[in-house]
């Protein structure tokens, strides 16, 4: 399926007015504008990414509350557990809040579920467990926001409960102690895009400001907060929140803390990952490098692992840690392939996405911890919504889903309107989780794709690929992706930019990357300027490439490549088509698009 090309135009006298008023490029005056930001004031937030601009902790809903009952437990010797999640954002959560209680001498303990036994969000089985270790106050941390059951089965253990959580809440809060959440209707914040760790990072800072007895804390807590940022940042980037407001200070400044600041663990999971010898790391190493491996832990069941990485200060246990996680994700790595063949298989026999708003799949012997990862790659490569369904081969249990959005659609309110024929569902707008049982899924899916075609019809099932400026290869200096930086940390809601170069040729034949020749790599030319290109996971673009011939129109994400101590301009590409194909249509440069000259 095509993806459609839409070179954005911009307002040349706002785009000046922008470079005027702020004292910024024309190149990032026309991004800022392509992005909304037109005010001074607003420019003026989006670059300034002091730590200044995170808002007080007391302001988050439910902060205060949940400090004085913590603090109600600390004080009382009552035995305390952090329940997390399994994936990144849950790992660095439960990380941050048992490092900060530790060090405030509580009595604390900490679990995360296994994905493969236990499944998402709180189980009573678990609260069970905690109530006969003793356990006497439950912290939630990414989850527990719908877990209503729950939180009432707690209480007849003689358990309290304090709810930290981002995910949608359901049509009924818990009721426990405290909830700390950033999206809560009732209370309204001005920020509800903070994810699990960002919301464990605010009630930690509100913590350790209780303790100290002042919003001015003493050097051990600031740095124990500086290490903590850097877990937030990671779990921000990993569970893809929008890069806006509090969320980019928290990963600027969590980028920037990460080295001098991280414990032990960190320090051998950056060192595996490659990442420990760059100059500057970015947000594209956390979602890239870091956030994979960590995950990698949770989906094949062993997330206690990534917690205790995190919290580990013993550098032989960490360094055993870093290489056996390391190895998980390598792991993790050749069963994605394997499902996502099947499952491409699959949608080849039996399915024809070019009239389908939906695709819904159901496989018993697909690995319950990597469906989420393969069910994101589907959605990308057909561009439609999809939902990955791994039933249990015995059928005693209920099916998992793992769903990932396509085209815009909201994942959350599709689902929301099928839940009739669920077990329980969860998620955001992006993605999500179900459970269902197996003779429900033909009228799952049925339901779901009326529900999509309710948001979209097919027609409008076509991503764009919005394209913020035409340029020439020869303007992608080293000056050029400076400006561009000003603009990072990049990731959902504000990504790296997006440029295209047309009427581009071939200086060398395509030839693949990797072991398997997944990946492509492309030598590009335009009048004499060459640039080296990459695009991982597109392999098959080289046979496509070669036999087209000709020259071609680029969509690519230009970048900084370094590489044994040499920097160079990189070129991620996105998309391609024979230059042929927009002739006779409005060139950019009449629309007014091409990348404003320094």
């Amino acid at each position: 399926m095509s993806l459609r090309w839409n070179i954005r135009a911009h307002d040349t006298q706002l785009v000046e007015s922008i470079e005027r008023e702020c004292k910024v490029s024309p190149v990032v005056a026309q991004l800022l504008a392509l992005r909304g930001l037109h005010q001074r004031d607003e420019v003026e937030r989006f670059l300034d990414l002091k730590m200044t601009g995170l808002r007080a902790p007391q302001e988050l809903p439910g902060v205060v509350e949940a400090v004085d009952v913590i603090f109600d437990a600390i004080e009382s010797g009552q035995k305390i557990w952090v329940y997390g999640d399994y994936d990144a954002d849950g790992m660095t959560s439960t990380a941050i809040l048992y490092r900060c209680l530790k060090k405030l001498q509580a009595d604390v303990s900490y679990f995360v579920p296994n994905r493969l036994n236990d499944g998402y969000g709180v189980n009573k089985e678990q609260l069970k467990m905690i109530a006969d270790r003793g356990g006497q106050l439950v912290i939630t941390v990414d989850c527990g926001i719908t877990s209503v059951a729950e939180v009432d089965y707690a209480k007849t253990l003689g358990v309290r409960m304090v709810i930290t959580d981002h995910h949608v809440p359901g049509r009924e809060l818990p009721k426990a102690e405290a909830i700390v959440h950033p999206g809560l209707s009732h209370a309204p914040y001005p920020f509800a895009g903070l994810c699990g760790a960002g919301v464990a990072f605010k009630l930690a800072w509100a913590l350790c400001q209780r303790k100290a007895g002042s919003p001015k804390l003493p050097e051990p807590m600031r740095n124990f907060l500086f290490s903590a940022v850097s877990l937030a940042a990671i779990g921000t980037v990993c569970d893809v929140v929008p890069l806006l407001d509090e969320n980019r200070i928290i990963v600027h400044h969590g980028l920037k803390c990460m080295r001098q600041f991280a414990n032990q663990g960190l320090r051998a999971l950056l060192k595996i990952a490659e990442c420990d010898q760059k100059p500057a790391l970015g947000s594209e190493d956390l979602g890239f490098k870091i956030g994979p491996r960590l995950n990698a832990s949770g989906r094949l069941g062993q997330a206690q692992l990534g917690v205790e990485l995190l919290t580990c200060d013993n550098p032989e246990r960490a360094t055993q840690l870093a290489t056996y996680i390391n190895e998980l994700n390598k792991n993790r790595d050749s069963l994605d392939r394997k499902i996502l063949k099947a499952a491409n298989e699959v949608i080849r026999e039996s399915h024809d996405p070019e009239n389908e708003p939906a695709i819904v799949l159901a496989q018993p012997d697909w690995h319950l911890g990597v469906i989420g990862i393969v069910a994101g790659r589907v959605a990308e490569a057909w561009h439609r919504p999809t939902v990955l369904i791994s039933l249990d081969p015995m059928g005693q249990r209920p099916g998992v889903g793992s769903c990932r959005s396509a085209c815009g659609i909201n994942l959350y309110e599709a689902i929301d309107g099928c839940r009739e024929h669920l077990v329980k569902f969860g998620g955001h707008a992006a993605a999500a989780g179900l459970s269902i049982e197996p003779d429900k899924v033909d009228i799952f899916r049925e339901d779901f794709c009326e529900r999509v075609m309710q948001q979209a019809g097919i027609d409008d099932l076509v991503p764009d690929l919005d394209i913020d400026a035409e340029a020439l290869l020869g303007q992608l200096t080293f000056g050029m992706m400076n400006e561009l930086d000003r603009l990072a940390p990049f990731g959902q809601k504000n990504p790296r930019p997006l440029m295209c170069a047309t009427d581009v040729q071939l200086a060398e034949p395509p030839r693949t990357m990797g072991s398997d020749g997944r990946h492509l790599a492309l030598q590009l030319e335009q009048y004499g300027a060459k640039v080296r290109a990459v695009a991982f996971g597109k392999g098959e673009w080289a046979s496509t490439l070669s036999e087209q011939g000709g020259r071609f129109d680029f969509a690519f994400r230009p970048q900084i490549n370094e590489f044994r101590g040499h920097r160079s301009v990189q070129l991620h590409l996105v998309d391609f088509r024979p230059t042929e194909q927009s002739s006779g249509s409005e060139s950019p440069a009449a629309a007014g698009s091409v990348l404003a000259e320094q």
